[in-house]
């Protein structure tokens, strides 16, 4: 019974310690979870605290942005406004069509409408009264001057027709020069930028081919017993036949290319054949000129070929062909017409005409000459009647006929023609001309231009393309030297031979006066 008491009083003994220490423990517990909680209460403050000011700073960033759009928009609306308002000022005739415009948009303008319109009423008083003030001043004048009021107007009318021809005609003036201008400048951007696309080289054909021998031997047998091989080769060729010290060579001379590109290939296979005699020359040349003869639509096709020009007659490609051995002034007809015709191609272009016609039409302008019975003063004729027996195109018929003076053109392309060829022509090298030709040329411009009176010197420049007159500013005035120019052009066509070159007038009259001090 004691062991029971004892293990009961022990039991609580215990039970009471561990309740002690429990206690103890939990509060140790609720300190350590007090400060906890406070910490994290402190921490949770400042990050809301933190978040507070970040969110109105946010807050305040966007009411100041949207401040700063509200305020734009009233600047907008108010600088609207004004503009607004000004052209209502100054379109009173449409003040209430805009104020209805402006009234469905935004309500403010109401007031400045009814301003205006008050404005508009105090206008109509005052034009009233103006009219009025009109009306009497005009009956006031009507007494004093003794016209009525028609006749008032009608010379008012006279007077203001008057000073309108006056101001028309000196706009004219301007807008004609200013015109002439513009279109120098623009023709100029136009020539050149033509010039630059077009890189051919300039081959001027000489008088004489060479043709190479085997050895010094062959020519013995060229010249034959007595000469009588080289008589019959210049008798059946129509050729001159040089035999010199040149090693190895003979020369061919001929001012007909076409007859020296004959000769050449003749001598060449008598040379390679060996066999060189009178019948031998004469067969070997029936037979080299039928040869040459079925060559020349091949030619002319390959020519337009390279232009880019098809659809034309084999008649016409055979002509075209036999233009590679017609030359003028040592310049090679059918390379001119082809480089004419390339050049109006890309004028007609760049002025928005039909590039391919122009081409058609510059390779076709001289076709002339190689028709039978034409020559240098009708081969344009010729040409002409020859295209239109083929149904070639009016615009390209024409263009030959006028690039003659035959007739006026028709169309921008037979300007074209012209411009082309003459710059083809006049391209440094690409012509030759004879020395005595060229001066006697320029001295019959200074002649022409001397005989006139008033002209005190005259001087022929740029190769004859120009000629440049200085006259007695005592004998002559401004419309004088107009008159002169043109009087001394229209005899320099009518004496001179210029029907294929341009020549520029240049009348100069100048006062100087001189002092020294």
């Amino acid at each position: 019974m004691l062991e029971i008491v004892l293990f009961i009083i022990l039991l609580a003994v215990g039970f009471l310690a561990g309740w002690l220490t429990n206690a103890a423990l939990g509060k140790r517990s609720l300190a350590t979870a007090s400060k906890k909680a406070e910490s994290i209460i402190s921490e949770a403050e400042t990050e809301i605290e933190g978040l507070k000011k970040e969110k109105l700073l946010e807050a305040n960033e966007e009411i100041f942005q949207q401040k700063q759009q509200m305020e734009d928009e009233y600047r907008e609306k108010k600088n609207e406004l004004h503009r607004l308002e000004s052209e209502l000022a100054n379109k009173d005739s449409n003040i209430d069509r805009k104020a209805d415009l402006v009234a469905k948009k935004e309500k403010e303008l109401l007031a400045i409408e009814q301003e205006l319109k008050a404005r508009e009423n105090a206008l109509n008083i005052r034009q009233k009264n103006l009219e009025e003030a009109i009306n009497e001043a005009n009956r006031k004048l009507e007494t004093i001057s003794g016209l009525s009021s028609e006749a008032a107007k009608q010379q008012l009318m006279d007077n203001l027709i008057d000073e309108a021809k006056k101001e028309t005609a000196h706009k004219v003036f301007q807008i004609k020069k200013e015109a002439e201008e513009n279109a120098y400048s623009e023709a100029k951007n136009i020539l050149l930028t033509s010039m630059e696309q077009i890189v051919s080289s300039h081959t001027i054909e000489s008088t004489i081919s060479n043709v190479t021998l085997p050895s010094d031997d062959m020519k013995g047998r060229i010249i034959g017993k007595e000469g009588r091989n080289i008589r019959a080769f210049e008798i059946v060729t129509g050729v001159d036949v040089i035999v010199d010290d040149t090693p190895q060579a003979v020369l061919l001379s001929s001012f007909d290319p076409y007859r020296r590109e004959l000769a050449k290939v003749t001598m060449e296979r008598l040379v390679s054949d060996g066999r060189i005699h009178p019948g031998r020359i004469e067969e070997t040349y029936e037979k080299v000129v039928r040869e040459i003869d079925e060559t020349f639509q091949e030619i002319g096709e390959q020519a337009c070929h390279e232009i880019g020009i098809h659809g034309l007659h084999p008649d016409v490609l055979k002509a075209l062909g036999k233009l590679k051995y017609r030359t003028s002034y040592g310049q090679n007809v059918l390379d001119h017409c082809k480089e004419v015709a390339e050049l109006s191609g890309i004028i007609a272009a760049q002025l928005g005409l039909d590039a391919p016609l122009a081409r058609r039409a510059g390779m076709l302008h001289k076709i002339g000459l190689v028709i039978q019975k034409a020559n240098e003063s009708d081969y344009t004729k010729v040409g002409h009647e020859f295209l239109k027996k083929y149904n070639e195109h009016p615009k390209v018929t024409n263009a030959v006929l006028a690039f003659g003076n035959r007739a006026e053109a028709h169309s921008p392309i037979a300007i074209i023609i012209r411009i082309a060829a003459e710059l083809s022509r006049k391209r440094p090298g690409a012509q030759r001309d004879v020395i005595e030709n060229y001066v006697k040329r320029m001295k019959n411009l200074e002649e022409v231009a001397d005989n006139f009176e008033g002209v005190k010197t005259a001087y022929a420049i740029q190769a004859g393309r120009e000629i440049r007159i200085i006259i007695d500013h005592t004998k002559a005035d401004d419309a004088m030297s107009n008159k002169l120019a043109t009087d001394i052009t229209h005899k320099i066509k009518d004496v001179l031979d210029n029907s294929n070159q341009c020549v520029k007038v240049h009348v100069l009259r100048e006062f100087r006066s001189v002092d020294y001090a």
